[in-house]
């Protein structure tokens, strides 16, 4: 409840308020570092128990520790081992149901001696799940239940008044994160695998996005044969709107290409006759090109690196099969 002064105190000044700061950083890196000292064997067991559960973790935690066997759950199901979070009292009254024979239950509790996680030990016991806990106290109810403890206790809060879980849940959630990242190693977790949880994401976007996702095809497709004439390039151009069209054979495949930077560099010469000149006389031949299963963020890094706006697309016969820009790219929020 908050103070009946109302009154506000004067804030300390700028100096005191950055090494209140500090101060906290300091303990809560030293807790990290006590924690980190004393991983052993529980900690390799628990791994090797995560590792070989044919279910989910399911991890459990009140208030604070709550909050983080939470983020441990989304981190663990976001690197490959299949997660999710049960809050302890409503398991109570159903949610229990959720939970399989096949799980590994992880629970988090500083104290180890929360009411509404202690109520749920009997009924997973007798299910025959594997326990996992997660503790700052090795002889409290919790963690002689489990059959891994891990131990997470600190030598101080970062609270002076030694109340608000600081430390503590800092230390929590590290331990969290070294159970993901031991697992997503031991599997061999890619950056592909991570895109395929996060397809929403930028990363998923960079990893999963292809060219064919993309790029115009069929008759979006910019394109002329070589007699075509400059002018009818221009409108051809005009038309599908991307500042590129290719010049191809009979068979679509590619023989040259022209840009608006080639349109540029071609009027600066008061020679050409748009009517009279085949596209075939001014086009670049040899392109900058790539193919249809590249990814898109390919295109992107290929149209930075050579300086251009604009791609098409082959296939393994040289044939065009699509043509895009870096509007296109933009669209796509690949760059």
């Amino acid at each position: 409840m908050a103070n009946a002064d109302s009154t506000p105190r004067e804030l300390p000044d700028p100096s005191a308020l950055a090494a209140s700061g500090r101060r906290v950083f300091d303990i809560e890196a030293s807790a990290l570092q006590a924690v980190a000292a004393r991983l052993d064997g529980a900690f390799s067991e628990a791994c090797r128990l995560a590792y070989h559960c044919t279910g989910r973790v399911v991890c459990t935690g009140m208030g604070k520790s709550g909050h983080v066997a939470r983020k441990i759950a989304a981190t663990l199901a976001s690197t490959g081992t299949p997660a999710f979070y049960m809050h302890p009292g409503e398991a109570g009254h159903g949610d229990l149901g959720m939970v399989t024979d096949a799980d590994l239950v992880l629970a988090v509790s500083y104290s180890g001696e929360s009411d509404e996680i202690l109520m749920l030990l009997p009924v997973l016991k007798r299910q025959g799940n594997v326990l996992l806990a997660m503790t700052g106290r090795p002889q409290s109810t919790l963690a002689r239940a489990a059959d891994v403890h891990l131990d997470i206790s600190v030598p101080e809060e970062a609270c002076p008044l030694h109340l608000a879980p600081t430390s503590s849940t800092t230390a929590s959630m590290a331990m969290g994160d070294a159970l993901a990242v031991a697992l997503l190693e031991a599997r061999g977790f890619t950056a592909d695998d991570f895109a395929r949880s996060h397809p929403a994401g930028a990363l998923g976007r960079r990893l999963l996005l292809h060219i064919s996702d993309v790029m115009h095809t069929g008759d979006d497709i910019p394109r002329v044969g070589p007699d075509a004439s400059l002018g009818e390039a221009l409108l051809e151009m005009s038309r599908k709107r991307l500042g590129v069209t290719a010049v191809v054979d009979a068979d679509s495949r590619l023989l040259g290409l022209f840009t608006d930077g080639d349109l540029r560099r071609t009027l600066g010469d008061r020679r050409v006759d748009v009517y009279a000149t085949t596209i075939g006389e001014v086009m670049t031949r040899d392109p900058v090109t790539i193919g249809s299963e590249a990814l898109a963020v390919e295109a992107a890094r290929l149209m930075e690196t050579r300086k251009i706006n604009a791609l098409v697309v082959l296939d393994d016969s040289q044939r065009v099969v699509g043509a895009l820009n870096v509007h296109d790219l933009f669209r796509a929020r690949v760059v």
